[in-house]
């Protein structure tokens, strides 16, 4: 549709509203606080990432130590059971050892003893635990006698007692006997103790040779 004017006047044109300064002032902190706020957030945002990423980190690095020291103890349980693996080992032979030159010193000692009893035949020995026992034969009831008091004299030996002791018929014609006996090996280490004399009360070595 077309108008005309047909005053020939202009139109006049709608006067603008004015905007109130409030409302302006309202807008504005709005969209301030608006960008504060999102300021705010970012920088809690990076910041609690940042310590997340160093928390993991953290973590990686603690759970890579954990494993390094499992394997530390592992490496430590291992040489231990080496160690006592070893150590078995070495009492064992320090054991085979020790008994082994007890026993050279008390088989000497004891042939020592039979060489100074005339008429003493040993038949067997055996060792157990600190004692020895001893099967024979001899010539004489005063043999026998004879051999338990060298065997004392030695200093190797205590608590010397016969089991057995009887005459028997190993040699027709012959008077032999038989005897057993046990003997306690005198200290741990089975060195002869020294003798005291009765004259002096000084300490001396066993005796050597035929009483």
């Amino acid at each position: 549709m077309i108008r005309i004017n047909l005053l020939g006047q202009a139109r006049p044109k709608a006067a603008k509203q004015a905007v109130p300064l409030e409302s302006t002032l309202q807008v504005v902190l709005g969209v301030a606080a608006i960008a504060v706020a999102l300021v705010v957030l970012s920088v809690v945002y990076f910041s609690q990432k940042r310590q997340l990423e160093d928390t993991t980190r953290k973590i990686q690095q603690l759970q890579a130590e954990k494993a390094g020291l499992q394997q530390i103890k592992q490496d430590v349980d291992r040489f231990e059971n080496q160690k006592t693996v070893l150590q078995q080992r070495i009492d064992m032979i320090e054991t085979l050892q020790k008994n082994r030159s007890g026993g050279q010193d008390l088989l000497r000692m004891v042939a020592n003893t039979v060489v100074r009893v005339d008429s003493v035949w040993l038949t067997s020995m055996s060792r157990t635990a600190g004692a020895l026992e001893i099967d024979g034969e001899a010539g004489s009831i005063n043999s026998v006698a004879n051999f338990i008091t060298e065997l004392k004299r030695s200093g190797y030996f205590d608590k010397i007692e016969i089991k057995d002791a009887k005459e028997n018929d190993l040699v027709p014609g012959v008077e032999t006997y038989s005897f057993s006996m046990t003997a306690a090996v005198a200290g741990a280490s089975g060195a002869p103790k020294a003798e005291t004399t009765a004259a002096t009360g000084a300490a001396r070595p066993a005796a050597k040779g035929r009483s």
